[in-house]
């Protein structure tokens, strides 16, 4: 295992800008674009000094419009914190944009750029052509008002709650009680969630179409028929192909979904009932109280740094030493924004996990997976340029997710008892394999809608419903929640905020199974190879990295059927 000791990290010192640089407008700005825009490059090494300027100024405004996000969205009811973020993407992102495809051009343009050598460079210069060639001056401000509108999603959805046993709480709070033995509480909260969520229904789909529009309008000004076709490219994705994903759904569609209908009428015999509710579905079939693995977010973080430092020293060392920098803010409470994330920053190389514990074993695996997104921040802070460390997602998700699964043999850290120990595992592989299928309804919805640019509300919620039913397993029964079913897309964020960033996270997921199989066949080289590959940020192509990972790049049905049958094997041994 790995001996690395990391110290509390400290950013290196700028050379291009001042140590203590507020950015409070665009002219403190301004110097320094205009230098490296202007600076003459008359050597190789003046090519390489004028690329770690270049990274250095990135870096910093990431770092800075990071920070402004991370505090947003802790509190999303603070309007100085809201005006802080929408200052940085309506009044700096869009001067900065001019000078990001004038900067590519002078790198593409220098006769010294075929002299620099390593792969990294090949794959930072593809991106940099694709930049180019997307870059439209009248998408600068189109980018601007995509950014506030889709600030909006979290101030609506942060302003979900419920008013549970005489208390106001979240809706992540909320949603512990849908693992209750009592069928009628669940329902009860079930139902006050539905509602809740329903009183934002309308402002949910003007806002979506408010996106919809402004997207649509950002690639016809970039020559392209369609958001999809356009956004498959700004995302660069050159290892592989629309039809892919396609191919992806149909995998799932063929090998997973059977699974999950399996899953479905094995928990309807269990349970004893004649029909199995959409709030029947996170409850132990076997009457056993809900799993907790932790009290309070103190105790998770605890827990989750002893659960590090048994699969490796140096993941243990990542996150103790987040601790010690006040990176994480763990726990939900009134005004934060759902979901969770590790927020890369670039500058300093130490990322910030934000997530909304309640208590959960879903918390747990939220924890976890945050904390291998970390570890890969602290694995490839030392690359040269930030350009090298920001990642495809499905690099990114393949360090996360397969840190849930490696994981898993030293869950004993939060489960003493057996029985529980087992309960989680089961729960993880089975919700491993039931995400797959929601994976591929939210791509190929998304495929649906920006090829479809001038769809109704109506159409929208028909066809969410004909693609959602064909890869439900067909045995939950909506009757009385329709309308709930029709709108639950809404609670996906990745569809207002990061448009097809979700497919990478089915992708990721394939090849964590591998990661994992790999480990427990020889968990001493399979750390090896992750962590080999996680070095690599974004300095070779995906297939490439998934290689020094020791597993395949691949969603064909036959790869998907093997790690499938791998994944039920395992379950197998748990009953």
């Amino acid at each position: 295992m790995s001996s690395i000791s990391i110290s509390i990290p400290t950013r290196a010192a700028r050379k291009l800008l001042p140590e203590q640089l507020e950015i409070t407008n665009w002219e403190t700005l301004h110097p320094y674009f205009e230098e490296l825009k202007e600076r003459k490059i008359n050597t190789l090494e003046d090519l390489e000094s004028w690329l770690l300027d270049r990274s250095e100024l990135e870096a910093v405004l990431e770092e800075d419009a990071g920070w402004r996000y991370i505090k947003m969205t802790i509190d999303t009811s603070n309007k100085e914190l809201a005006d802080a973020y929408a200052f940085f993407i309506s009044e700096i992102n869009p001067k900065t944009a001019p000078y990001e495809d004038a900067y590519n051009k002078k790198f593409l343009q220098s006769p010294y750029v075929n002299f620099l050598k390593g792969q990294e460079f090949e794959i930072y210069l593809r991106g940099i052509k694709k930049a180019i060639e997307l870059f439209r001056e009248d998408n600068i401000s189109l980018f601007a008002d995509i950014a506030k509108e889709s600030q909006k999603y979290g101030s609506i959805s942060g302003g979900q709650s419920i008013e549970l046993d005489g208390q106001i709480v979240t809706m992540q709070e909320a949603a512990k009680e849908l693992k209750s033995t009592d069928r009628a509480r669940r329902e009860m909260v079930f139902e006050l969630m539905i509602n809740r969520r329903l009183k934002d229904v309308e402002a949910l789909d003007i806002l979506f179409d408010s996106l919809r529009e402004l997207r649509h309008k950002v690639a016809v000004n970039a020559n392209y028929n369609n958001f999809r076709d356009y956004k498959f490219e700004a995302m660069g994705r050159f290892d592989y192909s629309i039809q892919d994903c396609f191919n992806f759904h149909d995998s799932i569609a063929e090998e997973i979904v059977p699974i999950v209908a399996d899953f479905q009428k094995e928990k309807k015999i269990q349970l004893g009932y004649k029909e199995l509710k959409p709030f029947d579905l996170d409850v132990d079939p076997s009457g056993n109280a809900p799993l907790k693995p932790f009290k309070n977010g103190e105790e998770l973080l605890d827990k989750s740094i002893q659960l590090f430092y048994k699969i490796d020293p140096y993941f243990g060392e990542c996150l103790e030493t987040m601790r010690e920098m006040g990176h994480l803010d763990l726990v939900s409470k009134k005004g934060k924004s759902p979901g969770g994330y590790n927020y890369p920053l670039y500058e300093v190389g130490v990322p910030f996990i934000f997530m909304n514990a309640v208590g959960t074993q879903r918390d747990l695996i939220t924890m976890i997976h945050e904390g291998g997104h970390a570890v890969h921040s602290f694995l490839s802070r030392e690359l040269k340029l930030s350009a090298f460390k920001s990642l495809p997602s499905e690099v990114a998700e393949l360090a996360s997710m397969s840190m849930e699964l490696i994981s898993m043999d030293h869950w004993d850290v939060f489960y003493a008892d057996e029985m529980d120990l087992k309960r989680a595992k089961k729960d993880q592989l089975e919700t491993l394999l039931k995400i797959l299928p929601w994976v591929a309804i939210v791509d190929k919805f998304q495929h649906w809608i920006y090829t479809n640019p001038n769809h109704t509300q109506e159409q929208r919620l028909n066809q969410w419903n004909s693609i959602n039913d064909s890869f439900s397993g067909g045995h939950i029964d909506w009757s009385d929640f329709e309308d709930a079913k029709s709108t639950s897309w809404h609670r996906q964020l990745h569809i207002f905020e990061v448009p097809f960033y979700y497919i990478e996270y089915g992708m990721a997921q394939l090849g964590a199974i591998a990661v994992w199989r790999n480990y427990k066949n020889n968990p001493q080289k399979a750390i090896e190879q992750y962590m080999a590959a996680l070095k690599l940020g974004f300095t070779k192509s995906i297939p490439e990295i998934y290689a020094t990972a020791g597993i395949k790049f691949d969603f064909s049905r036959e790869y998907v059927k093997e790690l499938a049958d791998f994944v039920r094997e395992e379950l197998r041994k748990l009953n």
